[in-house]
């Protein structure tokens, strides 16, 4: 090695250790401080939900719109069941699967065996309360039977019956009616347009003239109510009505009797009648006292 450039590093390497320097050491950084909690700008995570299937959904015990949702096609099957001539009962078990519900859970189950169905009023429980079978309005069988029900809101002044309760309560109704035609009148009424039944008299056919008619029609009381209709007949001169309606019974009062009561003897020493006599004449003689 050249002699100069040693002598120029040994000199450089005295100015170095002759010229004071201040090191800098690397010192490590400090630990960042925990953020503020910022509940505002705090993401919610979603709730975990189960994956739902048909097997869960259905035996969920705490889904009352499900619970109704069966109760309602029981009530439903069992009304066209009875429409259609079916009226023997069945357990719910044959109920269940009749309308293909067997997989709901036995809570459920048990909701509608002692509760639901129970407590239903188109529902009607045997004695022992296993078997349920559907309750129509009227126990009506058949054409028979829809004739005598007519016949009996007839005499009593029941009016009649809405179409459909007879369709709810008579199996083959639009059969029946059909053949029973000639002797049921049918009137739409005009509230709600709803038709009703009533017996057809033919007893009380008769022929009314054609100008009391117009004069019938002529006369509106539907604003009017019974006290209105009398005050206006009375205004008239018109008593007639007065006898006809309900009458009120008047209590019949007892008749007191003024006949004084009569005690009757005692009968029980009837068999000791000659001896008593005996016993009386004897002792009125000891007395002093004639009998005679």
């Amino acid at each position: 090695m050249d002699p100069a450039l040693l002598r120029e590093r040994e000199a450089f390497k005295k100015r170095a250790m002759a010229t004071p320097t201040v090191e800098k050491k690397n010192r490590p950084e400090p630990a960042p401080l925990p953020a503020l909690r910022d509940d505002s700008k705090k993401k919610m995570r979603p709730p975990t939900v189960p994956k739902m299937d048909a097997s869960t959904y259905k035996t969920m015990s705490g889904s009352s719109q499900y619970r109704f949702g069966v109760l309602a096609k029981i009530v439903k099957f069992m009304r066209t069941r009875h429409q259609d001539g079916d009226d023997h009962p069945l357990t719910i078990d044959e109920i269940l699967d009749e309308t293909n519900q067997l997989d709901i859970g036995q809570s459920v189950k048990n909701w509608l065996a002692g509760e639901a169905l129970s407590n239903n009023p188109k529902i009607d429980v045997t004695p022992d309360g296993q078997k349920f079978s559907f309750k129509p309005v009227y126990k009506i069988k058949d054409g028979k039977s829809l004739m005598r029900l007519l016949k009996q809101h007839d005499l009593k002044g029941l009016g009649g019956i809405l179409l459909e309760d007879v369709q709810e309560s008579l199996p083959h109704c639009e059969k029946v009616l059909k053949n029973r035609a000639a002797e049921i009148l049918f009137i739409i009424r005009p509230i709600d347009k709803k038709k009703i039944l009533f017996y057809n008299d033919r007893a009380a056919n008769f022929s009314v003239d054609e100008e009391f008619q117009k004069l019938w029609r002529s006369a509106t009381v539907d604003a009017m109510d019974d006290a209105k209709i009398d005050e206006y007949l009375e205004k008239q001169g018109i008593r007639s009505m007065q006898d006809h309606g309900l009458k009120k019974p008047i209590p019949k009062r007892k008749k007191v009797s003024n006949k004084k009561r009569q005690f009757k003897k005692p009968r029980d020493n009837e068999h000791l009648a000659d001896v008593l006599e005996t016993y009386e004449d004897n002792t009125l003689t000891q007395k002093g006292v004639n009998p005679t």
